[in-house]
């Protein structure tokens, strides 16, 4: 199969135009998910859907991604990349528009699943579009697009619920419904990029094989960015499903609930561009993850031992621990020797690593039901840390696969 349906264009027209088109296909990575927490309650309500099945809703983001992205690669080399990064954004704005509308609890969750498959492959190719367009920047343009996921989950988190409120009457179908129109946004730079199939190639190893060829089950590095990101995923749609929840729960509003999780995805904003751009130059990661580690646990000890106690301190603490994700992509990135190499790693670690986290908001769903308290999820999520510290040491070694 040829790589080019169209001449290359000049990069110093395509290299802009894909700088725009990561930036706004990662402002829509999160607002499917975090646009939800703060109005779950109601949702809830509206829908008539049990606890059990909202902490599935929290765990529904892990499924589609570990099942649909762990086909981005082999979709990639039949349409490329930018073709299937276009299809995902098609299927995101189709869900988002038509989900607030769903007539019960089963048609939300498949439409919520058609706008989270589209994430999904975005979230394992958009390493591979860094590594194939911008190989002497990697760190540089992870961090940007981190940015940009980072603003549009705290942007989502932090004005539904006024939003809801202001422009849609209390409409909660409403104040979900118009992250479509951003989504849709993010769709015509992907257009165009799809048709620019030279400028990116199909992925294939350095001598010819197809990257299929490699065998990541066999690499510990491999196994470790999974667990990584397996554990980092398990405490941020923990933290994007019930965080609003536990601080409403604590006697805070609705209002100041969302605009305390976006603080959580906020701090994200200049942090993963900051923290990207120094791993992306460090031989070694091991430290990062050490400390990102130890200011979750910092945030869930405050969380369990009193939420109203100081929550702006707490969401400071987990905003800090969610810059996880950025780390772990830029490892990801920088653990492959070629954009082959990384579009089987992303693959693989993310679809493990989702597929490793699918119980995690279930199960502090079901405790919760059960205890009718935070505590035991809270300490539950305090000592998940610890394995995921130490699959960070492993996964920030200066080794390569390829």
């Amino acid at each position: 199969m040829t790589t080019t349906s169209t001449p290359a264009r000049a990069p110093s027209t395509i290299r802009p135009l894909a700088v725009v088109g990561l930036v706004l296909v990662a402002i829509n990575l999160r607002p499917a998910v975090t646009s939800l927490g703060p109005v779950l309650a109601e949702v809830r309500a509206g829908l008539g859907m049990s606890a059990a099945v909202a902490g599935l809703l929290t765990s529904l983001p892990a499924v589609c991604f570990a099942l649909v992205g762990s086909t981005a690669p082999l979709l990639a080399r039949r349409w490329g990349t930018g073709g299937v990064i276009a299809l995902g954004t098609t299927a995101l704005a189709l869900g988002l528009a038509v989900r607030p509308f769903a007539g019960g609890t089963g048609s939300f969750l498949a439409l919520t699943a058609l706008a989270l498959a589209g994430i999904a492959l975005a979230n394992v190719l958009l390493p591979v579009v860094v590594k194939q367009r911008f190989p002497d920047r990697v760190g540089a343009m992870t961090g940007l697009y981190s940015v940009a996921l980072n603003l549009g989950a705290s942007t989502a988190a932090a004005i539904t619920v006024p939003l809801t409120a202001a422009a849609f009457g209390g409409d909660w179908r409403y104040g979900l419904g118009v992250w479509a129109v951003v989504a849709a946004i993010a769709l015509p730079s992907w257009i165009v990029l799809a048709r620019d199939r030279a400028a990116a190639p199909v992925p294939v190893t350095p001598s010819g094989a197809p990257a299929a060829g490699l065998r990541l089950r066999r690499h510990p590095i491999a196994w470790a960015l999974a667990v990584y990101f397996g554990l980092q995923s398990t405490a941020a749609y923990v933290i994007m499903g019930w965080l609003p929840q536990i601080f409403r729960d604590a006697g805070l509003s609705a209002r100041t609930a969302g605009l305390l999780f976006a603080v959580t995805a906020l701090l994200g904003v200049p942090l993963s561009f900051a923290l990207s751009a120094l791993a992306g130059r460090l031989p070694r990661q091991s430290g990062v993850a050490v400390l990102i580690g130890l200011f979750g646990l910092a945030g869930y000890a405050g969380l369990w031992a009193d939420p109203a106690a100081a929550p702006w301190l707490w969401v400071v603490l987990l905003g800090v621990a969610n810059c996880s994700f950025p780390l772990v992509l830029t490892m990801i990135a920088l653990r492959g020797r070629d954009a082959a190499t990384v579009s089987r790693l992303s693959a693989f670690a993310q679809s493990t690593g989702y597929l490793l986290s699918v119980p995690g908001p279930i199960v502090v769903g079901v405790l919760y039901d059960h205890t009718g308290s935070w505590r035991i999820p809270l300490a539950l999520m305090a000592v998940l840390m610890v394995p995921q510290m130490a699959a960070g040491v492993l996964a920030g070694r200066d080794r390569q696969i390829g």
